[in-house]
């Protein structure tokens, strides 16, 4: 039975989240159940982009220290990384406060900028990767997501918080080859297979809902959740949030392959009920399939939600024209001036939502269409996660 410990936390001061650390790791049976003295192991934290903690869009600085201490107190050798989808890792960690943490900490920042390729006979969707060469240095890992919501996946965990992994600008390109959200979180269970964390400490004291994961709305769930398995701890927050797991594809893949489990969870700590809140902002609907072909992708267009920019709110970066994926691109400026906002060219856009993502300003939302939402009033679109059809074989 997999085991899922809850330790409430109220607020970031340091003294008592090192506390709560402690309390969550010994409920786990100590630092000893994950590692030995001398074994070099990094910290993955959630570094989305250059966003200071107050964003809630990172890891803490204050929840990676006390992990920090106490496994360095257990002789861990450590070092951290995490690969932004848009500024340099070095940036994201100045930025998050991480940095400043790691350096009185003497750990040192890993190489997340180049990679490594990598293939994986078990993969279920990809064989193949592209892996930060920061990995291969390390004997294992351990992985400090952030609570957070996204529009693409449902919400931010344990499972996609490795994707991090994989370097800079390669992201997008694991968008353009999997456009289907469910493709893209067989992936992301593909990736956890290989890199296997071993220990999962998730940030949820001050989580995001709504437009994440970075344009949402921090909301205090003020705990810290801690596992070694990510189906079970992504579960259990998706029912803490009033989600349930089985519209989350990444813990559905996850349980089919023997990753980890979402049901018989057993929850050790501070009592469930005193953390659940129904009232968290995130879409309770299914994640459909995005088909290819130019009618299948006209029928997206009419179902699936689409960005779109809130004109008073954009400075006309540039990091959404940038950072999108597809060819040619899904937005672009009208003319070279750059006196009006990109404009989208939804025929062309696969709903990765790179831009809605990486956005500094939160200037992109996601809209549902309107036949989506009449559909939704109708009842017509509910279930579990829409798997496409296998052929029969002959």
């Amino acid at each position: 039975m997999s085991k899922v410990a809850l330790v409430r936390c109220e607020d970031y001061r340091e003294d008592k989240v090192l506390q709560a650390v402690e309390r969550g790791l010994d409920l786990l049976g100590g630092p000893g159940a994950f590692l030995r003295p001398g074994e070099k192991i990094l910290l993955k934290p959630n570094l989305v982009a250059a966003d200071p903690p107050e964003r809630c869009s990172t890891t803490h600085p204050a929840v990676f220290g006390a992990v920090a201490k106490v496994l360095q107190k257990a002789g861990a050798q450590l070092s951290y990384g995490d690969s932004p989808g848009f500024h340099s890792p070095g940036a994201a960690a100045k930025a998050s406060g991480i940095g400043e943490v790691a350096r009185a900490l003497q750990i040192p920042l890993a190489d997340f900028v180049t990679g490594r390729t990598i293939f994986y006979q078990e993969g279920i969707q990809n064989k193949r990767f592209v892996i930060a060469n920061g990995i291969f240095a390390q004997d294992g890992l351990v992985s400090l997501p952030k609570l957070k919501t996204h529009g693409f996946a449902r919400m931010t965990g344990c499972i996609k918080n490795q994707f991090g992994c994989i370097p800079g600008k390669l992201k997008g390109e694991m968008h353009v080859k999997l456009p289907s959200a469910l493709d893209f979180s067989r992936m992301l269970v593909d990736l956890n297979r290989y890199i296997a964390p071993r220990l999962y400490v998730m940030d949820g004291i001050l989580a995001m809902e709504g437009e994440g994961p970075r344009g949402g709305t921090p909301k205090p769930m003020r705990v810290l959740l801690f596992s070694a398995d990510p189906v079970a701890l992504d579960a259990t927050v998706c029912r803490m949030i009033g989600l349930d797991p089985a519209l989350v594809p990444t813990t559905v893949y996850g349980q089919e392959t023997g990753m980890g489990s979402m049901e018989g969870v057993e929850l050790v700590g501070d009592p469930f009920d005193s953390f659940l809140d129904e009232g968290f902002e995130v879409k309770r609907e299914p994640v459909k399939p995005y088909r290819k072909g130019a009618l299948l992708k006209a029928l997206n267009n009419l179902v699936i939600p689409k960005p779109y920019i809130l004109e008073e709110k954009c400075v006309k970066c540039g990091v959404c024209v940038l950072m999108c994926p597809v060819k040619p691109k899904a937005l672009q400026f009208p003319d070279r001036s750059r006196k009006t906002p990109p404009v989208y060219h939804y025929q062309r856009c696969i709903r990765c939502y790179c831009c809605h993502e990486l956005c500094p300003k939160s200037a992109i939302r996601l809209q549902t269409p309107v036949l989506r939402r009449a559909l939704d009033r109708l009842g017509l679109v509910q279930g579990k996660v829409s798997r496409p059809r296998r052929k029969k074989r002959r």
